[in-house]
């Protein structure tokens, strides 16, 4: 049986500024991870953490190896189908938030269906967005603006925006780096209920050992490999 997400030698290197050999980030990575699975990504900083979320979620390409989402190797996608997968099989929550601060929180969170092509699930998103704010405990606060918000308010909000055109992967890149102790409890418990609730497979870099170890898996990214 195809694991729903599957990595095959990943490797991944970028040209050098000084006409030196290329850099090397990532080394034949190998990962594979079932259906809601929830896995942590930890390492130094420069380890290429953030490099190998973006190849997962096909923001970057490998120089070599496969990526597979439901067997679909994701390289033989043009860019369009590229932004499709990327609209509707799979959440990003970065640690900067990414919100408009001219729009309202339900404004945000509603900016991924606007590519929508399903009339029933864009007819539908209102209703699901308002439903998973109240799930995170920001019903009370869906006509503020991302500035009348706190930290922790706001990646939360971010949070509902990754989730609200059903995805079933959801990327995470340090999520509570910007928080603090508390905020970042909070939103790490949202994030391992909301991978059970939903069934949304969830992986996260982060540095946070007591966050990483939460998650079913945990992997370590050192001089470009994969333990």
């Amino acid at each position: 049986m195809a694991s729903f997400l599957k990595l095959e030698d990943v490797s991944k290197s970028y040209d050098s500024v000084m006409d030196g050999p290329p850099v090397r980030v990532l080394e034949a990575i190998n990962l594979a991870l079932e259906q809601g699975e929830s896995a942590a990504i930890t390492g130094p900083s420069g380890s290429g953490k953030s490099t190998l979320l973006n190849i997962i979620g096909t923001l970057d390409g490998p120089t070599r190896g496969r990526v597979l989402l439901r067997n679909h190797d994701l390289a033989r996608l043009d860019e369009l189908e590229l932004a499709g997968v990327r609209n509707r099989q799979i959440g990003f929550v970065f640690q900067a938030h990414h919100l408009l601060p001219q729009c309202t929180v339900l404004e945000n969170v509603l900016v991924p269906t606007l590519a929508c092509t399903d009339p029933a699930q864009r007819g539908d998103a209102p209703d699901r967005a308002k439903r998973l704010l109240d799930r995170v405990g920001l019903a009370g606060r869906i006509d503020h603006r991302p500035g009348q918000l706190s930290g922790g308010e706001r990646q939360r909000v971010a949070v509902v925006r990754a989730l609200i055109n059903h995805p079933e992967l959801l990327l995470a890149d340090e999520p509570t780096g910007a928080l603090d102790r508390a905020a970042a409890e909070e939103l790490a418990r949202l994030l391992i209920e909301l991978n059970r609730e939903e069934k949304v497979t969830l992986i996260l870099v982060t540095h946070a050992p007591d966050l990483a170890n939460r998650m079913k898996r945990v992997f370590q990214l050192q001089d470009g490999r994969l333990t």
